[in-house]
C-alpha cells in the first residue's frame, strides 16, 4: 500500500529526501543550545573564572556561538518546513490527479463498486489526512526520535546519575501514550464511513433540491444532515477525549522529572560544592529532559495521525489498484465497418456474485441503417441491453458483434465514437452551448453544429436566445428545460457522426410533435445509421423497422407494430392502455 501511494510522489521526491536532512541539522542545533547556555551560566557565576575575572573573550565567544547556532537552527527549520510543505502538498495533488484519472478509466461495473459520495470523500478528506500524516512523517517522525536520542546522550554528558531519571521515564511515557493510541484508533477508523454518509446527504440534497422544495421536505433533509453531522461529531468527541490525555500525561511526566532532577541536582551541587555539576548543568539537564518528553508527545501525535491516515490510505489505494474491468485488446481494431448488431446467446450479470442474470439468452440481429424500438416495463433491462453495445459493460456469456466483429476486439475509443449513446440521465456541463455540443466532436465547424441542431430540433429554441449558441449553460443544465436539455444531448451525440445511435428514453421530455420531427430527421438525414430508440411512448417507436419487447431480462417479442399487435400480449396491453389515454385526452 505504501509503495503504491509513494508512486504519486514523482517530481516531489527531492523535497522528501531534503527535508529529513534539514531536520537532522535543526535537531543538532537545538541540542547544542542548552549545552552552550550551561556554559554561559557557568561563566556568569561570581565565583567562577569568567567575567568576574575579566575573561570577556570566552564569554563573547559563547554568546556569538549561541546566536549563530540559534540562527542556523532557525534557517534549517525554515528550510525543513518549506520542503516538507512542498512534498506533502505535491503528494496530495498527485494522489487526487491519479485517482481522478483512474476513475476515468473505470467501466460502469467499476463505478458501481464505489458510491459518488465515497469517491468524493476519498479525494478530499482521505487525501487531506494522508497529506497531513505524510508531512508529519518526514518531519516529526525523523525529528522526535533523533531529539530523544541526542538529548538523552547530552543528559549523560551533563550528569550520568540524573540522566537515569529520564531514561526511566521514557518507557513509562511510551506505554501510556501507546495505551491512548490503542483505544483511540478504532474510534477514528469508524469515522470514515460517517464522512461518506455526510457527503451523501449533502450531495443528494443539492442534486435533488428542486424535489426537496417541491415536496417541502426542507425540515426532513435538515434532520438527515444533522443526524449524519451529529454522528460524526459524537465519534470525534469520543476519540479526541482519549487523545486529549496526551497533554496531562506529558505534564505529569515533566513535573515528575523536574522535581526529581531539581532535588537530585541540589543534593549533588551542595555535596560536591559545584565540582560535579553546576547550576548551569542542572538547567541544561532539565531542558534536555523537557525536549525528550515533548518529543515523545509529538511522536504519539504522529502515531495517531499515521494510524488515521492508514485507514484513509487503504481507501485511496482501493481506487488506485482497482483494475478496469473493460480494457483495450492487445491488437485493437480501429475501424467499425457498419452499424450491424448481433447478439449471440448473450447473458449478463452486473457482478460475478449476482444470483440472477440481468439479461438471459439474448439472440438478436439488427441490420445497419434500421430503426429499432425497444419497449418494456420498468426493470425489464432495456437500458442494460444497449449498454453492452458500446461496452459500458461486458457480456457475461455469449458474444456481441458490431459490424460483424466482436466488440471486445475494437479499440474502446473507436467503438464508443461510432456507437453514440444519449443516456437516460441527460447531462450538460457548465460552458456555452457550443462547448457542450463539441463534446461530440471538438473539431466540429459551426455549420456542422447548426446541422445536427436542426435534426434534433434544438435550433428552434437556441436561435431565439439572445446569445444564441454562445448561451452559457449552468452546471447540470439547470438554466434550460428538460426537453431543451434532451435535444442538445441528441445534437451532441449526432456530432460524433456515429454508425449506431442509441436514444435511451431521450425524448421523454419533448412533446409528441417534436418527437415526430426528430424521428423524421433521423430517417431522412441518417439513412445508413442504425437507430435504437428506447421509449415509454409507443408513438416514438411504432413506425420502427423492428420493435423489441423486453420482459424480465428476456426478449418477449420481436416484430413490427402490426405483427406485435397480433401476437404479443405485452405489446397489446401497452397499446390498449396508451390508446385509451389518448382517446380520453381527445374527448377532454
Amino acid at each position: 500500500m505504501i509503495k503504491i501511494l509513494l508512486k504519486s510522489l514523482r517530481e516531489y521526491k527531492k523535497a522528501t529526501i531534503v527535508t529529513p536532512i534539514f531536520i537532522v541539522l535543526e535537531v543538532v542545533c537545538e541540542v547544542i543550545i542548552p549545552f552552550l547556555t550551561k556554559e554561559l551560566v557557568t561563566e556568569l557565576q561570581v565565583n567562577g573564572s569568567g567575567i568576574a575575572n575579566g575573561d570577556i573573550k570566552k564569554f563573547s565567544l559563547l554568546c556569538v556561538s549561541l546566536v549563530i547556532i540559534a540562527m542556523l537552527g532557525l534557517v534549517f527549520g525554515f528550510l525543513a518546513a518549506k520542503y516538507a510543505a512542498e512534498a506533502q502538498s505535491g503528494l496530495a495533488k498527485n494522489l487526487r490527479k491519479d485517482m481522478y484519472y483512474k476513475i476515468q478509466e473505470f467501466s460502469f461495473e467499476n463505478i458501481d463498486k464505489f458510491s459518488a459520495s465515497s469517491l468524493v470523500t476519498r479525494m478530499t478528506t482521505d487525501v487531506a489526512n494522508v497529506q497531513m500524516a505524510y508531512g508529519m512523517v518526514i518531519r516529526s517522525l525523523v525529528r522526535s526520535p533523533l531529539m530523544v536520542i541526542f538529548s538523552t546522550i547530552m543528559c549523560f554528558l551533563v550528569n550520568p546519575t540524573l540522566a537515569w531519571i529520564y531514561v526511566a521515564l521514557i518507557p513509562v511515557v511510551i506505554i501510556l501514550f501507546g495505551l491512548i493510541i490503542k483505544f483511540a484508533m478504532p474510534l477514528f477508523t469508524k469515522l470514515f464511513p460517517k464522512y461518506d454518509n455526510l457527503n451523501e446527504s449533502v450531495q443528494e440534497n443539492i442534486n435533488g433540491i428542486r424535489v426537496v422544495k417541491n415536496y417541502v421536505r426542507d425540515d426532513y433533509e435538515k434532520e438527515k444532515f444533522a443526524k449524519a453531522s451529529g454522528e460524526l461529531k459524537v465519534g470525534f468527541i469520543k476519540a479526541e477525549r482519549i487523545v486529549a490525555l496526551n497533554g496531562p500525561v506529558l505534564n505529569l511526566a515533566i513535573h515528575i522529572a523536574v522535581f526529581f532532577s531539581a532535588i537530585g541536582g541540589a543534593i549533588i551541587i551542595t555535596k560536591t560544592n559545584g565540582n560535579e555539576m553546576e547550576i548551569g548543568g542542572l538547567q541544561a539537564l532539565i531542558q534536555y529532559g523537557i525536549q525528550i518528553l515533548m518529543s515523545l508527545m509529538f511522536l504519539s501525535f504522529v502515531t495517531v495521525m499515521v494510524s488515521m491516515a492508514m485507514a484513509a490510505a487503504r481507501r485511496i489505494t482501493d481506487v488506485l489498484v482497482e483494475e478496469p474491468s473493460i480494457k483495450n485488446p492487445s491488437n485493437p481494431i480501429y475501424d467499425v465497418p457498419n452499424g450491424d448488431i448481433e447478439f449471440k446467446n448473450v447473458s449478463f450479470k452486473y457482478s460475478k456474485t449476482a444470483e440472477f442474470d440481468a439479461l438471459s439468452n439474448i439472440n438478436l440481429k439488427i441490420k445497419s441503417g434500421q430503426t429499432v424500438g425497444i419497449i418494456g416495463g420498468t426493470g425489464s433491462s432495456k437500458t442494460t441491453l444497449v449498454n453492452l453495445i458500446s461496452r459500458l459493460y461486458d457480456v457475461t456469456d455469449g458474444e456481441l458483434l458490431v459490424g460483424g466483429i466482436n466488440v471486445k476486439e475494437y479499440d474502446l475509443k473507436t467503438l464508443r465514437d461510432k456507437v453514440s449513446v444519449v443516456l437516460q440521465k441527460n447531462v450538460l456541463f457548465s460552458g456555452t452551448i457550443k462547448e457542450n455540443l463539441r463534446w461530440g466532436n471538438p473539431n466540429a465547424t459551426d455549420e456542422e453544429i447548426y446541422h445536427v441542431c436542426r435534426i434534433a430540433c434544438a435550433d428552434e429554441f437556441v436561435e431565439k436566445l439572445e446569445e444564441g449558441y454562445d448561451k452559457y449553460i449552468e452546471q447540470g443544465g439547470s438554466n434550460v428545460s428538460g426537453g431543451q436539455k434532451q435535444r442538445l444531448c441528441i445534437a451532441r451525440a449526432l456530432l460524433k457522426n456515429p454508425k449506431i445511435i442509441i436514444l435511451d428514453d431521450s425524448t421523454s421530455a419533448v412533446d409528441t410533435k417534436t418527437d415526430a420531427i426528430i424521428r423524421k430527421g433521423f430517417k431522412e438525414d441518417l439513412p445508413n445509421t442504425t437507430k435504437i430508440i428506447i421509449a415509454q411512448r409507443l408513438s416514438s417507436v411504432e413506425n420502427a423497422d423492428l420493435i423489441i419487447v423486453m420482459d424480465n431480462g428476456k426478449i418477449n417479442g420481436i416484430g413490427t407494430s402490426e405483427e406485435l399487435l397480433k401476437n404479443n400480449a405485452i405489446y397489446q396491453e401497452i397499446y390498449d392502455i396508451q390508446m385509451k389515454n389518448v382517446a380520453k385526452e381527445v374527448e377532454a
